[in-house]
C-alpha cells in the first residue's frame, strides 16, 4: 500500500456535502441542508449552479444529452427555467432515493430504501432502472445501505456500495439495461459510502466512520489510502488530467445529530494529486 499526497483545502465552511461530479471544467456537489448544487473551480472560485431539495439523501447527474437530474422524494429532472418537473414516477418501489448513475446509453440508475434503523435479517435497498423510453423497472433489492455507485467505460458493469455489509457490489448490465450476476466487487475494512472509478480498474472509496479514502482492487486489496480529520462522504477523480481526487468531508455525530452539524459547518472540500487517473463524463 502506498500513501498518497497529504490534502490540501479547496472549499471550507460548508454544511454536508455529497454526490461529486466533474462537469464544465469544475467540481460540482450536492450541498444538503442548504438546498443548492455548487460548482468549484481549482482555484476555490465557487458559486449555486442550480436548486436542489431542501433535506438531505439526495444526488444529482445528467442524461448524455444535457438535462440535469434529481433525486430526493422521486427522480426529476431541470427544466430550462431552473424549475424541476418528474422525470419518472418511482412511487410504486419507494419514497426516497439517494444515489443516481447514468452510463452511457442513457439508463439511469437510482438506489434507495437507505434505513439507519435497519437489521442485517432483512436489508431494504433497492435499484431502480429508468430506461430512456422512460420506463422502469426495479433491478436490485435487499442491498444494505445502497450508496455511491459506478458504471464501468464499458457499460457493462454497475457498482454499487453496501455501507452497511461493509462491500462492493457488481452486477452485469444486459442488453436491455436490466441487472444480472451479482457478485461481491471487494469485501472492504469500513463503511463505503461514494465511490469512483480510475483508469486502472480501482475503486476509490470514501469512508466516513474511519475518516478517510481507500482505493482498492477487486478482490479488495488496499492499494492506497487518505486520512483526513473528519468523515469522508465522497470522492471523485477529476480536473484537466483527471488525476485531482476531490474529497468532500464534514464532522459526524449519527443521523441525530445532523440539524447541529449543519450550524457548525464543518463541511469542506479537499483535493489530492494521485498517479492513476480517472474515468467517467468529461
Amino acid at each position: 500500500m502506498t500513501v498518497a499526497p497529504e490534502p490540501r483545502v479547496l472549499l471550507d465552511g460548508l454544511a454536508y456535502v455529497e454526490s461529486p461530479r466533474w462537469h464544465h471544467g469544475r467540481l460540482w456537489f450536492a450541498h444538503w441542508g442548504v438546498g443548492e448544487i455548487v460548482a468549484v473551480g481549482l482555484d476555490g472560485r465557487h458559486e449555486q449552479v442550480a436548486a436542489g431539495p431542501h433535506g438531505v439523501g439526495w444526488s444529482f447527474d445528467w442524461l448524455p444529452d444535457g438535462p440535469l437530474l434529481l433525486t430526493g422524494e422521486g427522480l426529476s429532472r431541470q427544466l430550462p427555467d431552473g424549475s424541476r418537473q418528474e422525470h419518472a414516477s418511482l412511487a410504486d418501489l419507494s419514497d426516497d432515493w439517494n444515489e443516481i448513475v447514468v452510463d452511457g446509453r442513457g439508463n439511469i440508475y437510482v438506489n434507495g430504501g437507505c434505513d439507519f434503523d435497519a437489521g442485517p435479517g432483512d436489508p431494504p435497498g433497492v435499484l431502480a432502472l429508468v430506461r430512456p423510453d422512460g420506463s422502469v423497472e426495479q433491478v436490485g433489492d435487499a442491498l444494505a445501505f445502497p450508496n455511491g455507485m459506478a458504471v464501468t467505460p464499458d457499460n457493462a458493469t454497475l457498482l454499487v456500495a453496501e455501507s452497511f455489509a461493509n462491500r462492493i457490489t457488481a452486477f452485469d448490465i444486459d442488453g436491455d439495461g436490466t441487472l444480472s450476476n451479482r457478485r461481491v466487487w471487494a469485501a472492504v475494512d469500513g463503511f463505503p459510502d461514494g465511490i469512483c472509478l480510475d483508469a486502472a480498474g480501482a475503486v476509490w472509496f470514501a469512508d466516513v466512520p474511519n475518516q478517510r479514502c481507500t482505493r482498492i482492487r477487486e478482490g479488495g486489496e488496499v492499494l492506497d489510502e487518505i486520512a483526513l480529520d473528519r468523515g469522508c462522504f465522497a470522492c471523485l477523480l477529476g480536473g484537466p488530467d483527471r488525476r485531482t481526487l476531490f474529497l468532500l468531508s464534514a464532522k459526524w455525530g449519527g443521523p441525530d445529530g445532523m440539524d447541529e452539524e449543519f450550524e457548525h459547518r464543518t463541511g469542506r472540500v479537499s483535493v489530492a494529486e494521485v498517479e492513476v487517473p480517472g474515468v467517467g463524463w468529461p
